[in-house]
């Protein structure tokens, strides 16, 4: 087992520079910079995106008039402020070389400084953790603690009314979009058109500090209750699935059916002898269940319900240019995520020792 953890833990350096690679090639095709949105900062247009944008005569006269230019809306500005921003982002380096010297970078865990907010990106990312890892947490306990005890009763009464009418509304919930569901949700409980129930914004109230204890929970409780809500919805259809049809394979296996014939009741039999061996696929994709929901969904999730994490702060990234967030932020996902697939299959190892993967790869 450690050999083949050591050969998965090599193969994360070549396969994030190739992640990084392809990222930052893509990057240098997409219309847009940094530079141009200073300019566009400078000008009062507020957005890089607005030079892009037009219909009709007027675009078509704006991108001839400016097609001499290397940057859209740069006509009027003394060359010299030009070369500046180009070195202040860095941007009078060629590509490989800026590629090379943002890899050594990181490697050393040198993110850099956001271009627009002035903060290191090390510094922005703790800030914006918390709230899409509390959003990740508990939409990941709550999916297990549901998707459980319904995935095994399911298949202990496999085509029952019960497994059918479940099976029907689990499909339901899988078929709706997570971010069509919280539109749901906002317009029914936040005050979209129904009831005022729940709060919009953030994860606590103005007035949180001045909370007791017990009052600080429900407050945040109260507030993060739709998010969760929304964010649990496929990860819980997905998990009771994959738990039913795990302990359906079990249930069929003779072992099973050797211990009825020894008289045992069918609560030892499921809890004594199907309940380890079932698990094993639901425990040992926890890692990646919990991947999945912190980033999978976290940007559309945060957005709808205008909470300040990591999914926004990528998202606004993007449409800023801010390139040492942008790729700063894709490296430690890729990195945690490439990790958590190791994780992934030192689970299956923990919950069932007769697990070999190095003789799997023989």
């Amino acid at each position: 087992m450690a050999a083949y953890i050591l050969r998965r833990l090599m193969l994360i350096i070549p396969t994030l520079v190739g992640i990084m690679v392809i990222n930052f090639v893509l990057v240098q095709f997409v219309p847009g910079g940094p530079v141009e949105q200073m300019i566009a900062n400078m000008q009062g247009q507020g957005d890089v995106f607005e030079g892009f944008s037009g219909s009709g005569n007027d675009a078509g006269q704006s991108l001839a008039a400016e097609g001499n230019e290397k940057y859209l809306g740069a006509r009027g500005l003394p060359p010299e402020l030009i070369k500046e921003l180009e070195e202040q982002f860095g941007l009078d380096k060629p590509p490989l070389e800026r590629f090379f010297n943002m890899m050594w970078n990181y490697m050393r865990l040198d993110f850099g400084e956001s271009y627009f907010r002035k903060i290191d990106v090390t510094s922005l990312v703790l800030e914006k953790m918390p709230v899409t890892i509390s959003l990740g947490l508990w939409s990941t306990l709550i999916a297990y603690l549901i998707s459980i005890p319904l995935g095994i009763r399911k298949a202990v009464q496999d085509g029952s009314r019960f497994d059918s009418w479940t099976s029907a509304i689990i499909i339901a919930a899988y078929a709706i979009p997570s971010f069509l569901f919280a539109i749901l949700l906002v317009v029914l409980f936040a005050g979209g058109s129904f009831w005022q129930i729940f709060p919009l914004r953030g994860l606590t109230s103005d007035n949180f500090e001045q909370l007791s204890l017990l009052g600080k929970v429900l407050d945040y409780l109260w507030h993060i209750a739709l998010p969760v809500l929304a964010s649990t919805i496929a990860a819980f259809a997905t998990l009771t699935l994959l738990t039913k049809n795990s302990f359906l394979d079990e249930i069929k296996k003779h072992y099973v059916m050797t211990a009825r014939a020894k008289g045992l009741t069918e609560g030892r039999v499921m809890y004594g002898h199907v309940f380890r061996n079932g698990m094993l696929i639901v425990i040992a994709g926890f890692p990646s269940v919990f991947y999945s929901i912190f980033f999978g969904g976290s940007l559309l999730i945060e957005t709808i319900f205008s909470l300040d994490g990591m999914g926004r702060m990528g998202f606004e990234a993007a449409l800023a240019r801010d390139y040492p967030v942008m790729f700063g932020t894709l490296f430690m996902f890729g990195l945690i995520g490439l990790t958590v697939n190791i994780l992934s299959d030192m689970m299956y190892v923990l919950v069932d020792p007769r697990i070999d993967f190095e003789k799997r790869e023989g």
